[in-house]
């Protein structure tokens, strides 16, 4: 497999995920009211639990798009240009 195709690879999962974590943001922000009608139909939470649900997973999702797409990425271009 070659550095340049990995690379790419990396930079658009980097890409698509941010653009999933900042989706989930914008609809927790700006439908917060509709999206806890939703989950309160399947499940019986406090608005605080719910709150604090979304605040990990968002928190959770970030660290693993750093730790798997972010850091591999700048580790292969420390790697390409000899940094």
């Amino acid at each position: 497999m070659h550095s340049d195709f990995l690379c790419r690879f990396l930079l658009w999962s980097l890409a698509f995920n941010y653009a999933v974590l900042l989706t989930w943001f914008i609809v927790f922000i700006s439908a917060r009211g509709a999206l806890r009608r939703l989950h309160g139909r399947w499940f019986a939470l406090p608005e605080a639990a719910f709150d604090a649900i979304h605040y990990g997973g968002i928190a959770a999702y970030k660290i693993g798009i750093l730790l798997f797409n972010l850091a591999p990425l700048a580790a292969l271009w420390l790697a390409r240009s000899g940094g």
